[in-house]
């Protein structure tokens, strides 16, 4: 049996979701709302939703607690842009135990037929780590969008099912 009939077999995948922003809070949160919407809708468990401010620390902190707990995928949208205060890169790659650099590298070109050259300055970003996946996204609602349909939803169980492995 291939990986992916394999990973078929994998049941509703355990989420969290992290919106990481200075200024967004759970009532505006629409690309929050969105990754919560698409993976219950796709028969995922979202059983962790957090707002965290860009503070390193803070997101590595919460998202080493996640793993503790034994989730399976941890998605955390904003905070990976250029500005300094931008730090959801920074705080994730080094609990990262292998990057899945497909993903950072699909999400740009698929951006750039959208957004065009403004796609260079995605750092989008998936990996590994203790067993499960760690997925970065920008925080525009149309970034969540395209990274859920095209990318994510796709191959989280196949994803999944490597981490595992």
């Amino acid at each position: 049996m291939d990986h992916q009939a394999k990973a078929a077999k994998v049941s509703a995948v355990q989420c969290a979701v992290l919106t990481i922003s200075d200024s967004r809070t759970e009532a505006d949160d629409e690309s929050g709302r969105l990754l919560q919407e698409g993976l219950k809708a796709a028969g995922h468990a979202v059983v962790a939703y957090r707002l965290l401010r860009n503070d390193l620390t803070a997101i590595q902190s919460e998202v080493m607690r996640l793993l503790e707990t034994g989730l399976e995928c941890v998605i955390c949208t904003g905070g990976t842009g250029l500005s300094r205060r931008d730090v959801t890169i920074e705080a994730i790659t080094p609990l990262l135990d292998k990057v899945v650099d497909g993903f950072g590298e699909l999400f740009r070109h698929l951006s750039h037929e959208e957004v065009g050259t403004a796609a260079l300055m995605s750092r989008a970003l998936a990996g590994t780590s203790r067993a499960a996946v760690i997925i970065a996204l920008p925080g525009s609602r149309e970034a969540v969008r395209l990274a859920l349909e095209r990318l994510i939803l796709p191959e989280l169980k196949h994803l999944v099912w490597v981490a595992r492995s």
